[in-house]
């Protein structure tokens, strides 16, 4: 166990049904009712009694940690899955049962597409779609969000045509953003829920595992298919001290991803305890895991807290706090006492100063003490342009309060925000009761615009007309800072922290500003804030606001119902099943080196957002974009490759033609290829121009299951210097890839035979990471075409 110490420092309904949601309701400030939590509440008692059933297969006496309770007990057969294993973390492939699927508009769509292909006539697990990410912010919330309603009609028909059809829960859009949803509705201690978007983590702050998964994923959960994870690494991280003044959880994260980097929690849980963990407010808890996803974690978690409870009594779910306080009283909501972890990282609450993080990577940190010098030291604007709070990290009414408090501070001084300042709430239920409680007035009064309950620039759906192409400065309380993310200029500098460090800057519109030491000069002299304060929950309760943006609960379904796709579409599209990659041998077939992409390669980078959200549905059209701001390692150049005869195109265009000519190809990539998002299009667009192979030097975990999931081998280079000795136009083999899809090798290495066009031959080591159902998903073509094969053998489809 490796220890490190630090105490320095988220039936078709026409669109007229939709747009009657787009006035807001007032908020009303009676507290919210209980709801019905039938089919909210973990089966306890069943997976209390998996989990017996797995201490009897484990060795006696075994410490579990809480993530290793969650997963164990969600396991359908514990003696097929750890039964004879000398090691599991990092060994084992588990097979789960997962308790609840849910799915942003964006990724839902291909999810959807996807399980309809399969032939059946409801979900096996209760089920959400959440309409958040087509929403685009522009003037102002409801302007933005009846233009964008009408801009992406036939998408919200077809998820709510879908959704009625399936038996699915569907938030209309204006709802909020799905991990702010989830948090408020769905979250219950003890849950294992897969989401279609990476940070679904978010939910973790009630105590559970949620894992950000592709829609290839969220079909084995609903059409009740044993989901795969190969078990996980557990880092601990003990939380000592209380915050003081000017930090926030937002900080402890920032700083967090500081020490882990990008790739730090890769193929690993998150699972935070010690005297500083029930100190913190749920919300806060749920910003530090929505932002666990920027080191690479399978997800995070907390042990269940008083705080945990006053949060699901607040939100009207008292049942389920209730039956979680007897689960708890049995031990299974918290680690065994000695469980040990595979790294503890100790951290010092009081020690913990404000962070910024950026630019263009979450993981580059800086103490708010050190900022001016960093910006100036790399010669970095100093000019604030924009500051923007909210997203599904920081929009909790926590947070909301006490940026309140800075903003009275201010308005008292005299001052409004010298900059554009956006604030981005998460959902109804919050946007609601902040106005109910005249925080949105007092934000409104210092300069603020409320936007959209919706992602809105978090994820680049944000029409910004200014700094177009040039270099300039913003601070976000958002999660990711990649370059174009939120404007789609290459140039702007996102910096990351709290909304309570962003709002206080952009009264100030100097990044040098630090607003626990300096003051701001007004006409009666200078002004310096005191550090804000705020309200964890809603003193007189949460406001329900606009209930017809939400579902009924637990819909039946309607399996006459016609799903809304219109065969001229050019936003939806049915799937076509892929083909196999394998001949009879086991061996790929020779491919082409297409090219060798260069340093950090995101799932932005494979599949851009932004303006190509509208096309997510539309395979065909969305893979124009595949690859387009990828680096050559070759030439180079940006979205530039050279086909077999010589010609230069862009990446996406030369795919296109190795696909016209029906002529496998694969690629080398970099170092964590594929972190960022869960987006499975970055998997399926190369596999849809014919894509067979990609040997990375390392794959961020969501990315390289896609892969999997749509047929596509990835394999690691046992010696990661090996990434040079392949270049475009070599051609590649698979040796020994046989004896593994036939089941007659357990190792796993196996060679590459690189053919150069000088006609030197070389043998390159490479790894895999396949299960035996895995092996199953490249034999069939996709894991989807396993799945329909299984199901029709069975009488299900």
């Amino acid at each position: 166990m490796v220890i490190l110490s630090t105490s320095s420092s988220t039936a078709r309904t026409r669109i007229c049904s939709i747009q009657r949601t787009i006035k807001r309701g007032l908020a009303t400030p009676s507290t919210l009712p209980i709801k019905d939590c039938t089919s909210i509440t973990p089966p306890y008692q069943r997976l209390l009694k998996t989990l017996d059933n797995v201490r009897d297969v484990l060795p006696k006496g075994t410490k579990l940690t809480l993530a290793e309770k969650i997963l164990y007990s969600h396991l359908r057969n514990p003696e097929e899955s750890l039964g004879g294993a000398t090691k599991i973390r990092g060994e084992k492939y588990l097979k789960l049962r997962p308790d609840r699927v849910a799915m942003q508009d964006a990724s839902a769509q291909m999810a959807l597409l996807q399980f309809m292909t399969c032939k059946l006539p409801s979900c096996a697990v209760p089920a959400s779609i959440h309409c958040d990410h087509l929403i685009q912010a522009q003037t102002g919330a409801t302007e933005d969000l009846s233009r964008s309603i009408e801009a992406n009609k036939e998408v919200f028909d077809f998820l709510q045509s879908a959704a009625k059809k399936y038996g699915i829960e569907f938030w209309k859009p204006g709802s909020g953003i799905i991990h702010q949803i989830v948090l408020e509705n769905y979250a219950a201690p003890g849950l294992l829920m897969l989401g279609t978007d990476s940070h679904t983590p978010n939910a973790g702050g009630l105590g559970m595992l949620a894992i950000g998964v592709g829609g290839a994923d969220a079909v084995d959960a609903l059409t009740d298919t044993p989901w795969e994870l190969k078990a996980p690494l557990v880092t601990g991280v003990k939380l000592t001290g209380q915050l003081q003044g000017w930090a926030t959880p937002k900080d402890l994260i920032l700083h967090l991803a500081g020490k882990l980097t990008v790739r730090g929690g890769t193929g690993r849980i998150i699972e935070y305890f010690g005297p500083g963990v029930p100190a913190q407010s749920c919300t806060g808890l749920a910003t530090i895991a929505n932002m666990g996803a920027e080191v690479g974690a399978t997800t995070s978690t907390f042990p269940y807290s008083d705080n945990m409870r006053q949060y699901l009594h607040a939100t009207g779910r008292g049942p389920v706090a209730q039956a979680a306080d007897d689960a708890a009283k049995q031990g299974f909501l918290s680690a065994d006492e000695g469980a040990e972890y595979d790294e503890v990282i100790e951290i010092n609450l009081s020690e913990l100063e404000p962070h910024l993080n950026g630019p263009f990577t979450p993981d580059l940190a800086t103490p708010l003490s050190s900022f001016s010098s960093f910006l100036n030291s790399n010669q970095y604007p100093t000019t604030l342009s924009s500051a923007l709070i909210g997203s599904c990290t920081n929009s909790s009414y926590e947070d909301m309060s006490r940026v309140a408090s800075i903003a009275e501070q201010a308005k008292a001084a005299g001052l409004k925000s010298k900059v554009p300042f956006l604030v981005t709430p998460g959902s109804e239920l919050i946007r609601a009761t902040v106005e109910k409680d005249g925080l949105q007035d007092t934000l409104e009064s210092v300069g603020a615009t409320v936007l959209a309950n919706a992602c809105g620039p978090c994820i680049g759906q944000w029409k910004r007309d200014e700094h177009k192409g040039e270099d300039n400065a913003i601070l976000t309380s958002f999660n990711r800072n990649f370059k174009a993310r939120n404007d789609g200029n290459l140039k702007t500098m996102n910096f990351l922290a709290s909304p309570e460090i962003v709002t206080a800057m952009a009264f100030s519109g100097d990044l040098n500003f630090n607003p626990t030491t300096d003051s701001i000069p007004t006409p009666n002299g200078p002004f310096k804030f005191t550090p804000p304060s705020g309200d964890r929950l809603p003193p007189t309760g949460y406001s329900a606001g606009d209930l017809s943006y939400a579902p009924s609960p637990s819909p039946s379904p309607e399996p006459s119902t016609e799903i809304a796709i219109s065969p001229s579409s050019t936003r939806l599209e049915i799937l076509e099943p892929f083909g196999t990659n394998f001949s009879g041998n086991g061996e790929l077939p020779k491919m082409t080196c297409l090219m060798r992409v260069k340093g950090k390669c995101t799932t932005d980078h494979i599949s851009a957002a932004g303006a190509w959200l509208k096309y997510k549905g539309h395979l065909s059209n969305i893979s124009e974009n595949t690859l387009m701001t990828a680096v050559n390692d070759e030439s180079d150049k940006i979205n530039k490759a050279i086909d077999i005869n010589g010609e230069e195109d862009t990446i996406p265009k030369t795919m296109q033609k190795y696909k016209a000519r029906n002529e496998p190809w694969m690629l080398v990539v970099d170092d964590n290829y594929g972190e960022g998002s869960a987006r499975e299009h970055a998997a399926l667009q190369p596999r849809f121009y014919g894509g067979a192979m990609i040997v990375a030097r390392s794959f961020a975990r969501i990315h390289e299951t896609n892969l999997k999931k749509q047929g596509i081998l990835p394999l690691w280079f046992v010696d990661k210097s090996d990434y040079s000795k392949i270049s475009a136009h070599d051609k590649v083999s698979t040796i020994g890839l046989d004896k593994i899809m036939n089941n007659t090798s357990s190792s796993d290495i196996l060679k590459l035979r690189v053919e150069r066009p000088s006609g030197e031959i070389e043998e390159i080591p490479v790894r895999h990471t396949l299960s035996k159902d895995q092996i199953e998903w490249l034999r069939y073509g996709s894991a989807l075409n396993y799945i329909g094969a299984k199901a029709r053998e069975a009488g299900k489809a």
